[in-house]
């Protein structure tokens, strides 16, 4: 119900940084920049009424420079592809690579480090904020140039709804997410292996060691990675697992079942009793849990520590560009690409 904005900082080329604030009739409340449209905050209510900031973040812009992927939008692919390297109607293109010899969530120059222009800002009973930015052709070596929005949306029903829509004068792949670390006990030093997670995916993509799919799909019946009837991120996040082990902790692709929009995911966090669920129309998810902190400091002026959060990324599987058999299609020119993922939060 009300909006307000604020100056976040400045670009080393001048340009400003506008944080923006949302808040919708009942209270939950959404801080923002265009520089790689970030949520910077998101206060949701406990059981008790109490709000409390749900998403690890940094207090500065230049906290958020270079090759960090708090709270930000992802593209122009997400998450990995293999040997940063794809082919397209017979022509070979090749990537920028960030991720040993793979390129990971667009590479070094991704929408990540974009300053996006701000469209639009709405008040009302659902207060949004649209983002857009046109991509060039050739951008980290992909092709045709691609003008995209990205859309926050407060709803009703204390949702945070994001929609993400493109369209390129070329064909070219296009896999959009977005990378918030959530904590829902809003406490950025609290770990979340108390956190329940239930996750509505009967299979993972089989990877190599380093995280590239290898085009089979492994079930999850009775092993770490089977979400399907809910568990404590602790329960399997130190399993002797050789993937879970080498990652130290969980960093895996779920192929969601059934398709359209649907729900994901459902996280509980029993301290808070805040509750958040995941509804997409994409095919993936890939949950991470902040198995290494890199060194970076959090708004409460803390070093941040691992599994302190956990992604919940909803997405085209990785690699999915070199990988026919996979659930994904290249944007045709002049085509629109809408996908819409939300967050909803209450307490129990």
């Amino acid at each position: 119900m009300s909006i307000e904005k604020k100056s976040f900082g400045t670009l080393s080329d001048g340009r400003e940084v506008t944080l923006y604030t949302l808040e919708n009739k009942n209270g939950l409340t959404l801080e923002t920049i265009p520089y790689g449209c970030r949520i910077v905050r998101l206060l949701t209510k406990d059981r008790n009424g109490v709000k409390g900031d749900v998403v690890l973040g940094h207090n500065t812009l230049e906290e958020y420079l270079g090759g960090n992927f708090q709270g930000t939008f992802v593209g122009r692919y997400a998450n990995r592809i293999g040997k940063a390297t794809f082919t397209l109607n017979g022509k070979s293109y090749q990537l920028a690579k960030n991720d040993g010899e793979n390129t990971l969530h667009g590479g070094p120059g991704g929408y990540h480090q974009v300053l996006w222009n701000v469209d639009q800002v709405q008040d009302g009973d659902e207060p949004s904020i649209v983002f857009s930015y046109v991509s060039p052709d050739g951008d980290e070596g992909y092709p045709g140039k691609l003008e995209m929005t990205v859309t926050y949306t407060l709803t009703a029903d204390d949702g945070l709804a994001m929609e993400y829509r493109a369209v390129s004068d070329q064909e070219t792949p296009f896999n959009p997410t977005n990378h918030s670390f959530f904590n829902l006990s809003g406490d950025p030093q609290k770990d979340v292996l108390d956190t329940s997670l239930t996750i509505h995916a009967s299979h993972v993509t089989e990877v190599t060691d380093d995280l590239i799919p290898t085009g089979k799909l492994l079930p999850v019946a009775g092993g770490p990675l089977d979400f399907t009837s809910g568990k404590k991120l602790g329960a399997d996040m130190f399993s002797e697992d050789h993937l879970i082990a080498l990652c130290g902790g969980f960093d895996h692709n779920f192929c969601v079942d059934g398709t359209g929009f649907r729900k994901f995911a459902e996280a509980w966090e029993p301290e808070s009793g805040r509750v958040m669920e995941v509804f997409s129309d994409l095919p993936g998810v890939q949950l991470y849990t902040f198995n290494r902190a890199g060194g970076l400091m959090g708004k409460d002026g803390n070093p941040m520590r691992p599994h302190t959060s956990f992604c919940l990324e909803t997405q085209f599987y990785p690699d999915s560009v070199n990988h026919k058999e996979f659930p994904f299609a290249f944007l045709k020119p002049g085509e629109q690409f809408v996908s819409k993922t939300v967050y909803r939060f209450s307490a129990k």
